[in-house]
């Protein structure tokens, strides 16, 4: 199955990373969406994202602040102009930070800020964007990204039973419990979504050489993202309430 089924895409934190990645990936590809929405908190301050959107008409650049209501409210808005009538295909949430903290150095004010970047503010969002997911799902059978599907990105190290022995080197308290708690938002959202033939599914893009992943990573951007489009590309009604990777493989909660 190809990216092309899925009509439009509207991926957050789009300014660097992952995101600006995915987007370029998507704009490039000759069966890519043919409307593309990048999302970032502020759009201007990327030069990469600003050029793909002069680049490729099907790029459309949206500001979204994802802590933010009211961003979150004007941005679907300005969504909604953009889909019309045919609705959302698919949501990624993307945005995230990662504050690394172990036992000696965690606060408070870190586990917080962290939470309610990576776990609340993805709820949330998807909760806004509904409408436009459910006008989509309406008008198809079947689930994947042809009709409707939110895809959280997640991670490995939100997985409680990967996180002993070599699996607990990684030292984040706030991080690791935030992906964890986002995990738990993905299957909220599945159970609740299900009858809509709306797909949610986590997906851990790998260890990534980026800001956040640091240069020591196992991946390029380019690995996981072709990766993690082809597994996009082929979901299904089994991987609804499911949690993969970018090789398709299927992850330990």
């Amino acid at each position: 199955m190809s990216v092309s089924v899925c009509k439009s895409v509207l991926i957050t934190g789009c300014s660097r990373g992952i995101g600006l990645q995915l987007v370029r990936e998507l704009a490039k590809s000759s069966d890519g969406p043919p409307t593309i929405i990048a999302a970032a908190r502020n759009p201007a301050g990327s030069t990469a994202l600003q050029e793909l959107s002069k680049t490729y008409p099907g790029v459309h650049v949206v500001t979204l602040d994802v802590e933010n209501q009211q961003s979150v409210s004007a941005a679907l808005e300005e969504v909604r102009s953009i889909v019309g009538d045919n609705g959302l295909n698919c949501l990624i949430n993307n945005a995230a930070i990662g504050i690394s903290v172990d036992i000696n150095t965690v606060t408070p004010e870190v586990m917080m800020k962290t939470f309610q970047a990576n776990s609340v503010a993805p709820l949330f969002v998807t909760k806004a964007f509904l409408p436009l997911l459910r006008t989509a799902a309406a008008q198809s059978t079947g689930m994947g990204i042809h009709r409707a599907a939110v895809i959280n990105i997640s991670s490995i190290l939100g997985s409680i039973a990967h996180n002993w022995g070599e699996g607990a080197n990684f030292k984040s308290y706030a991080y690791r419990t935030s992906k964890a708690a986002l995990n738990m938002v993905t299957r909220c959202l599945a159970t609740d979504l299900g009858s809509d033939g709306i797909l949610c599914m986590s997906l851990h893009p790998g260890w990534v050489k980026t800001d956040m992943g640091g240069p020591h990573a196992d991946l390029t951007l380019e690995e996981s993202v072709s990766g993690m489009l082809a597994v996009l590309s082929s979901l299904t009604d089994k991987d609804h309430g499911g949690f993969k990777d970018y090789r398709g493989d299927n992850l330990p909660w």
